[in-house]
C-alpha cells in the first residue's frame, strides 16, 4: 500500500465517524476542515493512477469534490470545470440534469456551462465520495449532452457495500479508482478493505 493511501486509511479510522444510515462522516479533514498535506498526497496518486490516459480536462460537483479536484488539475496542469448545484443568474446556455444526493435524501439540479464542457474535452470526474454513483451518473449524463468523453473517475473514499462501481462500470465507464474502500459500516463500525 503506497504512502498515501496508508496515511488516509489511518485517517478514516482515527477521526471518520459512522453515522446512522450507512453515513461516514470525515468533515474533520476532507469535507469541511481540509488536511492539505492529505489532499496533496491524495491528488499525487490521483496523478501517479491516471497520468497515463489522454484528459484534457478536470470535471468535478460542487462542493466536496472541489479541493480534490483543484489539487490534481494543478498538478496535471488541466482545467477544472465543476458542476453546480444551482443555477447561477449570470449562467447562459447549459447542460442539465437531476441527481439524487444519498446523504439529504433530496433531489438536486446540475448544471455545467455549455463554454465548459464540449465535445473536444476527454474529463477525468473527481469526488470525494463513491456510495449509489448518482452523482457520478449526473456527470455521465452531463458529459453525454456535451458529446465529452469521460476518461476516468476517482474517488477519495469508496463504500463498496452500495455497489456503484459496479453501475458505473455498466454504464461504461472505463477506468474507476478509490483511494480508500470501505467494506462495511455496519453496527457503525468502519471497516476498511486491505
Amino acid at each position: 500500500m503506497s504512502q498515501p493511501l496508508k496515511e488516509l486509511n489511518e485517517r478514516i479510522m482515527k477521526d471518520g465517524c459512522c453515522l446512522e444510515g450507512g453515513i461516514l462522516k470525515v468533515d474533520s479533514f476532507i469535507n469541511q476542515q481540509i488536511d492539505t498535506r492529505l489532499l496533496k498526497l491524495m491528488a499525487e496518486e490521483f496523478v501517479r493512477r491516471f497520468s497515463s490516459l489522454n484528459i484534457n480536462k478536470i470535471l468535478t460537483v460542487e462542493a466536496s469534490g472541489i479541493a480534490p479536484a483543484i489539487v490534481v488539475g494543478c498538478m496535471m496542469n488541466l482545467p477544472v470545470v465543476f458542476a453546480k448545484k444551482k443555477k447561477p443568474s449570470t449562467m447562459g446556455d447549459m447542460y442539465h440534469t437531476q441527481v439524487l444526493s444519498f446523504t439529504k435524501q433530496q433531489t438536486y439540479s446540475m448544471v455545467v456551462g455549455k463554454d465548459f464542457l464540449t465535445p473536444s474535452d476527454h474529463v477525468l470526474f473527481i469526488d470525494d465520495f463513491l456510495a449509489f454513483s448518482n452523482a457520478a451518473k449526473g456527470i455521465v449524463d452531463l458529459c453525454q449532452q456535451a458529446g465529452a468523453t469521460i476518461e476516468g473517475m476517482g474517488f477519495v473514499v469508496e463504500k463498496e457495500f452500495c455497489h456503484g462501481r459496479e453501475k458505473l462500470y455498466r454504464m461504461g465507464i472505463p477506468h474507476i479508482e478509490s483511494l480508500a474502500i470501505i467494506e462495511s459500516l455496519d453496527n457503525c463500525q468502519i471497516k476498511l478493505k486491505d
